[in-house]
């Protein structure tokens, strides 16, 4: 899992362009919105776009269950090995 984690961690940096930050710079169970890294809603569809075409991970962006998953690096993880299970 960690291997994921750090893989996601890495999308994140890519796909957001946060230039000059490391996967160790991000909490792995830190909240991605608001007070833990900052992120907003643009960045969530960017996110989103990214972690779908990655991973081939289907995401509705009404369902609150989407919402859960994109609470940290380690909710998004799970996320992806819950559907790479399917």
């Amino acid at each position: 899992m960690d291997v994921l984690q750090n893989e996601i961690k890495t999308l994140i940096i890519e796909s957001l362009n946060l230039e000059g930050m490391t996967p160790d710079e991000i909490d792995t169970a830190a909240p991605l919105f608001g007070e833990g890294l900052g992120l907003d809603s643009i960045d969530a569809l960017e996110l989103g776009l990214a972690i779908k075409n990655r991973y081939g991970v289907v995401l509705s962006a009404e369902s609150e269950d989407t919402k859960k998953h994109f609470y940290s690096v380690a909710s998004l993880a799970e996320l992806v090995n819950s559907q790479r299970g399917k």
